[in-house]
């Protein structure tokens, strides 16, 4: 009786654990049925999501390649007198940069200047010793090439061939070597004005000298203790950018130019002529002390 209990009872469980996994095997059908609807959803709209992508992308090569053709032939076309305009007006902006950096960078030199409706007004402001002198202008036209428009340079300073050799390839080198050349003008200019103003009674007769100021000739008085002595002298300025002279040439007029002491005398004169602006040479003549030790360079 037990073991027929006992048998009825395993066959139980059996049918039992038979229907569990015939469930189980249901569900697992029944899942794999509604997941794989979804994934294909999902792959079909990720397809069409790519295909749709390539086709912009194959949209904006296109826009691309049509740009870059239209450009490279509005580039052959173009006018090659608009592009050699479209260059020169760079040019003459750097050019014109460069004007105004030079004024800014060099404005306690003596360089000053301003805009104008053609370009830049440069004002050239002389000095010597420490003195102002006479100021002078160049108008400057920007324009291709650079010209100069107007310009109160004296006609005997070299402007036109400074112009030449650096106005269009070096304008703070033009600038600087007109400075130069007015400058020095301005400073012989100065000492001569000063011999004939201050010192007019050691001359003898008038001071001769040219428009540059570069020759001078005159005769002077020189008081020597108990004796005065006239000398002769001609001064040659063949540097023009430099405001001593290069040629220096005293005499002593009269039978005491012979001697010895005379000789010494007029050597140490030009020495002076040569070293010295010529105001301060006139001014040491009034010092007899000096006048002694100069006589022995």
């Amino acid at each position: 009786m037990e073991s027929a209990n006992t048998l009825c009872q395993g066959g139980e469980r059996k049918g039992v654990l038979a229907h569990l996994e015939r469930l189980e095997a249901r569900m697992s059908r029944a899942r794999r049925k509604s997941v794989e609807p979804t994934v294909h959803t999902e792959e079909s709209s990720l397809r069409t999501k790519v295909r749709e992508l390539r086709r912009r992308r194959d949209k904006l090569r296109a826009e691309v390649k049509r740009r870059r053709a239209g450009i490279k032939a509005s580039s052959t076309n173009e006018d090659p007198n608009r592009t050699v305009e479209l260059s020169e007006q760079e040019d003459l902006a750097k050019q014109w940069g460069n004007v105004k950096d030079i004024l800014q960078a060099y404005r306690f030199t003596g360089l000053s200047g301003k805009l104008t409706s053609r370009g830049v007004c440069v004002c050239i402001s002389t000095a010597f010793e420490g003195n102002l002198l006479d100021s002078y202008f160049v108008d400057l036209a920007i324009e291709k090439p650079l010209r100069i428009h107007h310009h109160s340079i004296p006609v005997f300073i070299p402007l036109e061939r400074i112009a030449t050799a650096y106005l269009q390839t070096d304008i703070q080198r033009f600038l600087f070597s007109l400075c130069e050349y007015l400058n020095a003008f301005s400073g012989r200019k100065y000492q001569t004005d000063r011999l004939e103003t201050d010192f007019s009674a050691f001359l003898i007769g008038p001071l001769q000298r040219n428009a540059l100021c570069n020759l001078l000739s005159f005769t002077y008085k020189v008081d020597q203790g108990r004796q005065t002595s006239s000398f002769s002298a001609t001064l040659l300025y063949e540097d023009l950018t430099a405001a001593l002279p290069t040629g220096v040439t005293v005499t002593c007029p009269g039978a005491e130019a012979s001697s010895t002491g005379w000789e010494e005398l007029r050597a140490s004169h030009e020495m002076l002529f040569r070293t010295k602006p010529l105001h301060q040479v006139f001014a040491s003549f009034l010092k007899p002390v000096e006048m002694l030790d100069l006589s022995l360079m």
